[in-house]
């Protein structure tokens, strides 16, 4: 008999407990990952109510939010920051969870180190006290941001109390023209759908798009599901999952390998899969995108002028105006041209070593126009690392860029790379709310690594594809 369910909900079924009195379902936990800046609250939870961690060995911590990405000698400046590390480090050891710390070379920002070792399989659900925790659902599995006291329950039960969201299709048909990236495609996404559009879904990622992509482009369009409202992202495994993931750290090795990946690949939704909904875009229709205002759907393609207020639903006009002024932009001005202060290459959405790649291809042999600041920052000791082995950071550090060590660095800004006043970032990460850089009059714009790469070098804001 055919199954018609989607691998969201097939996974949801194999790990839902009971139903609860309030109606949501238990939820089994098959992967916990945390790091400092949630935890600790959730520990102390622990503390107070004499809870042990149920199944430690599910759970997987690292440090990346407010680790400094220049000088990682301890303490630590920021006594808040050095507090944090210490906590975790201390959490860590008395309740006997494993944690990637600064002397561990698997330690990274957690959205990357997760994948990079094998954690991250397909039909797992997984939770993280991180907003982009839907970065992982590029391997078929469904993962789930969650807040500080719900980072407590899944250590003292290994579950969660959630309502099952519906789930949507959307589609991406076609070819994507050169120059344009996994960045620009979830960009236009969350452009065309809004930020609250995923509002009550799941997304699943499908079309032959992100049948081509590399886990790493998939990573990239799983990372910013949230940035669309959804409460998670996914695509289904193929044999490009598989192969990433063969020979890793923490994945089953030999026969075991063989049995499970004969398994993910059954997950996959089948033709006849069921969807409370389908959207569809053309991918001959993206763009180079970039961001200008204050949401992440905010955003236009290189080569447009930005937006008029009146061409908005009325609903939306007030956020919009106020995007207009806290940018400094004006209705009809072309995005293409726009002067930067800053180039940001790395984080959780945009710091894995094809990133890096990309960015390096467009800077070598150019030089970072003065007056611009350029860091890049891989997203794990293990990208670094590699990296340097094919000398990227020599093409970087020739180029005017500067080479920093892995964190989360200036994607949020809890560490020591900030924006001073108003400055403009250039930046690969994933949200360009107010102040989200470190300065609460600082100005972000999103795009890909290889857009940044470009702005860098130009001093604002250029079409790729113009440097190719």
């Amino acid at each position: 008999m055919t199954d018609s369910r989607n691998l969201f909900n097939k996974v949801w079924d194999l790990h839902a407990c009971q139903t609860l009195p309030s109606g949501q379902d238990q939820l089994f936990i098959g992967l916990h990952l945390i790091h400092e800046v949630t935890s600790p609250q959730a520990f102390a939870i622990l503390r107070e109510r004499n809870l042990k961690v149920a199944y430690p060995e599910r759970t997987v911590a690292t440090v990346d939010h407010i680790v400094p990405t220049q000088s990682t000698a301890r303490p630590f400046v920021d006594l808040l920051a050095e507090e944090m590390m210490s906590a975790i480090e201390k959490n860590c050891r008395d309740f006997g969870i494993r944690l990637f710390d600064l002397v561990d070379n698997r330690q990274g920002v957690v959205h990357i180190v997760g994948p990079e070792q094998g954690l991250t399989l397909p039909g797992m659900t997984i939770a993280c006290g991180d907003s982009h925790t839907s970065t992982h659902g590029a391997f078929g599995s469904i993962a789930f941001g969650i807040g500080t006291s719900q980072v407590a329950d899944v250590l003292a039960t290994q579950t969660l109390a959630l309502a099952r969201p519906k789930v949507r299709k959307v589609e991406v048909t076609g070819q994507l023209k050169p120059g344009v990236y996994a960045k620009d495609v979830i960009l236009h996404i969350i452009r065309k759908l809004g930020v609250q559009g995923g509002v009550g879904y799941a997304y699943e990622y499908a079309g032959d798009v992100f049948d081509r992509m590399s886990m790493e482009e998939r990573m990239t369009v799983c990372n910013m599901s949230i940035e669309g409202g959804a409460r998670c992202g996914y695509i289904n495994p193929d044999q490009t999952t598989v192969d990433y993931i063969q020979g890793r750290p923490f994945a089953p090795q030999g026969e075991e390998f063989e049995r499970a990946a004969k398994w993910w690949l059954s997950l996959a939704s089948g033709k006849d899969a069921q969807f409370d909904d389908v959207v569809v875009f053309k991918a001959e229709e993206i763009e180079p995108t970039v961001t200008w205002g204050i949401t992440p759907a905010q955003s236009v393609g290189v080569k447009e002028t930005l937006p008029t207020i009146s061409s908005f639903p009325a609903d939306d006009q007030k956020v919009i105006s106020e995007a207009f002024q806290y940018m400094d932009l004006k209705e009809g001005q072309p995005i293409q041209g726009l002067k930067i202060n800053v180039a940001f290459i790395g984080s959780c959405t945009n710091g894995r070593i094809s990133d890096l790649r990309e960015a390096a291809r467009i800077v070598k042999g150019r030089h970072v126009a003065a007056g611009v600041k350029a860091l890049v920052v891989p997203g794990s000791q293990l990208v670094r690392k590699q990296a340097m082995e094919e000398g990227l950071d020599k093409i970087f550090e020739e180029a005017g860029f500067e080479w920093r060590g892995a964190g989360c660095s200036m994607c949020l800004a809890m560490n020591p790379d900030k924006l001073q006043g108003n400055e403009v970032c250039a930046s690969s990460s994933n949200r360009n709310f107010k102040g989200r850089q470190g300065s609460p009059t600082g100005r972000t714009l999103l795009m890909s690594p290889a857009m940044v790469a470009a702005a860098a070098v130009t001093g604002a804001v250029t079409d790729v594809r113009e440097l190719e």
